[in-house]
């Protein structure tokens, strides 16, 4: 295997043991596709409103994307905020919990490329 494999094996290796030795609830590949969503739409400025992440059919159907992003707020990962101009509308955000969830990941991923 390649040295960038290796990298990314020992980044999947670390990753596996922070969430371990966290005590919190792993998510599952859903979980994961749509907090990234939020994530990345975070990191440039944008909103992301619920039914930006329902309409996401290539992850899951709309049902199940629904519950996803129940468990994800329930897990603290993300909260709602209703749009005050439009109470139809509520945003997703992603909590403290979740943006140092990514700052740990950005950590290790540092770390396994040095290795």
């Amino acid at each position: 295997m390649g040295s960038m494999a290796n990298s990314y094996i020992r980044f999947l290796n670390l990753s596996d043991s922070l969430v371990a030795n966290s005590g919190s609830t792993k998510l599952d590949a859903t979980e994961e596709q749509l907090l990234r969503v939020v994530m990345i739409a975070h990191s440039q400025g944008s909103e992301t409103l619920v039914g930006d992440l329902l309409v996401l059919s290539h992850i899951g159907s709309q049902a199940t994307l629904h519950g996803r992003v129940h468990n994800l707020i329930a897990a603290g990962h993300l909260k709602l905020v209703v749009d005050l101009n439009d109470g139809r509308k509520k945003k997703v955000i992603p909590t403290k919990q979740a943006l140092k969830h990514y700052d740990n990941l950005s950590k290790l991923l540092a770390k396994a490329v040095v290795a």
